[in-house]
């Protein structure tokens, strides 16, 4: 998937759970005309938390039309008046260039200004920028200061990215163990991305005892909230039994559900299963599809050999209009899923 529209799309989720919530407490429904009018007249005259809301309605298109340039010129109007959650919005509408030019600084800037003012998930990303070096220097040291502070409000994410720096041994001493225990913090409180670290290290035995059947629960916990990489963790534990008992239904269920969603490692495992018949009728076009989907989408050479290998084995169990006919529908498949991504 484009970094970019990946970046959009996370920033746009950010922006909705930061602003949306705060601007709709003390707020009419959107769909309100007189309610808006209301907002846009207070907004007019200075009030800060109205200025909020019709940014959030701008954003959203909620009883008005869809504007990102709009709603940063409200969330600008009230980030200058000290509003947290403004800048915070604002900051982010930076990183996406989402009705604005995307300016990492302009992001640390008014990131900075509501995390001085105590906002934890303005702390988060600023410690993300500092991690990654942008709008500001890489300062790994600074990050984990940051992510610190977010975490003793209770935050996931910075408990997430707190052990990911003890797991890399960035800006603190490398110690899995510690890595395990912030990720166990946010696990608990439901982080996807922590869940799925924890599921990693017990699977691997690294920092905590190597445990299939925790690696297991922590994966299921990160997939059925639709993260990627544990659905397809989950079908190679089924697979191979690590964890709960073989059953390669189980693992066809997950490999498929990522399948869909682009990732080749698990088009490749669910074409091998086909080609096999295992939790599957043995079926050499589905296969042969999904091998193929595959091969097109390795980026390592040498996986994309060992694939195409097995792809082609698929295909000598085809009739040439078979053959043929599975090979339109993955270029297709794989064209379309180009075509969304960009």
């Amino acid at each position: 998937m484009n970094s970019r529209f990946c970046r959009w799309l996370i920033v746009s989720a950010l922006i909705i759970t930061a602003s949306g919530a705060r601007a709709q407490q003390s707020a009419p429904p959107a769909s309100d005309q007189k309610s808006i009018i209301t907002d846009e007249q207070l907004a007019a005259s200075g009030n800060a938390l109205a200025q909020l809301h019709l940014g959030f309605l701008y954003y959203k298109g909620q009883g008005v039309p869809q504007d990102y340039t709009q709603a940063a010129v409200w969330w600008r109007r009230a980030a200058e008046q000290g509003d947290a959650v403004a800048q915070l919005s604002l900051g982010l509408l930076y990183d996406g260039g989402i009705g604005v030019p995307q300016d990492d600084s302009q992001a640390a800037l008014w990131y900075r200004k509501a995390a001085d003012q105590g906002n934890a998930p303005a702390m988060t990303r600023i410690g993300n920028l500092y991690r990654e070096g942008q709008g500001v220097p890489q300062d790994f040291a600074e990050a984990a200061i940051w992510y610190r502070k977010a975490a003793e409000q209770g935050n996931a994410p910075a408990m997430t990215m707190i052990g990911n720096l003890y797991r890399e041994g960035q800006g603190v001493s490398q110690d899995l163990t510690q890595a395990a225990i912030w990720y166990r913090k946010a696990a608990d409180l439901g982080d996807a991305d922590a869940q799925i670290h924890l599921g990693w290290l017990y699977k691997q035995g690294q920092g905590v005892p190597q445990d299939y059947a925790q690696a297991t629960l922590w994966y299921r916990k990160a997939a059925d909230q639709g993260n990627v990489d544990a659905q397809s963790e989950l079908g190679w534990l089924y697979e191979h039994g690590q964890g709960v008992p073989q059953d390669y239904t189980q693992a066809v269920f997950w490999y498929r559900k990522v399948a869909y969603q682009g990732d080749v490692d698990a088009q490749s495992h669910l074409g091998l299963l086909y080609e096999k018949g295992r939790g599957v009728p043995r079926d050499f076009a589905e296969a042969y599809f999904w091998l193929d989907l595959a091969a097109a989408g390795q980026k390592d050479d040498s996986n994309s050999k060992e694939v195409a290998k097995e792809r082609d084995e698929a295909a000598s169990h085809l009739t040439p209009a078979d053959l043929s006919r599975e090979q339109e529908l993955a270029r297709k498949w794989y064209e379309e899923r180009k075509a969304k991504t960009q």
